[in-house]
């Protein structure tokens, strides 16, 4: 009887978050409310407030939910065997994927339209967003700089530059509405260019890899 409760709990949990992502993403972060969430979910504003204290909370629990699916993905696309290039090469596919797809570019989008005046957003995106996806690739660099694969440096910084590459022009043109959704160039040659530029400065010799 616990457990069904529990989990009766947690599915309802969930509706909140989802109810609240695609009202945050819609109308963003000061123009949705408590209460409109609360009446669009069909209860009162006290149970929604028995499962998140604040609004602030509640986007909390939103961005967790969409930067844990994201980082999973980033996390599998390390994994899986090859070169340092060739894993490179998948890592920024997955992650030209997610950070252009319509939710990631209507949240960016409303970070910044927000951060003034509520400066905690930024933090809370930093740091459950952009902080972790470069550890966990700096982490996977530190690795290949200790086998040899890539060259001495401080990770951080390398992986840092990495990403940089890779937010290249289809990433600005997207995120500005610059593109036609329905026909969007691939980003395919930039993030060679990009795993080019990066094995160059950081092979083992400044040299490419195949």
């Amino acid at each position: 009887m616990h457990c069904k409760r529990e989990a009766r709990k947690e599915a309802r949990r969930q509706s909140i978050i989802a109810v609240a992502e695609r009202s945050f993403l819609e109308h963003g972060y000061s123009a949705t409310s408590m209460s409109s969430i609360a009446a669009e979910l069909g209860g009162s504003k006290g149970t929604l407030w028995g499962y998140f204290p604040s609004k602030e909370a509640l986007f909390e629990a939103v961005l967790d939910g969409m930067i844990g699916r994201f980082a999973q993905a980033m996390g599998e696309a390390l994994i899986f065997g090859g070169g340092t290039a060739a894993t490179l090469r998948r890592f920024a596919i997955v992650y030209m994927e997610k950070i252009t797809s319509p939710p990631a570019l209507a949240l960016h989008r409303l970070i910044v339209a927000e951060v003034d005046r509520f400066p905690q957003l930024g933090r809370i995106f930093y740091e459950r967003g952009p902080k972790r996806t470069r550890a966990r690739l700096a982490e996977y660099m530190e690795g290949e700089m200790t086998e040899g694969r890539l060259r001495r440096a401080d990770p951080a910084i390398a992986a840092a530059q990495f990403l940089s590459l890779c937010l290249s022009r289809c990433y600005y043109e997207r995120l500005w509405g610059l593109e036609n959704l329905s026909d969007r160039p691939s980003v395919t040659p930039e993030i060679e260019a990009a795993v080019d530029c990066f094995m160059r400065a950081y092979g083992p010799e400044g040299c490419k890899e195949g």
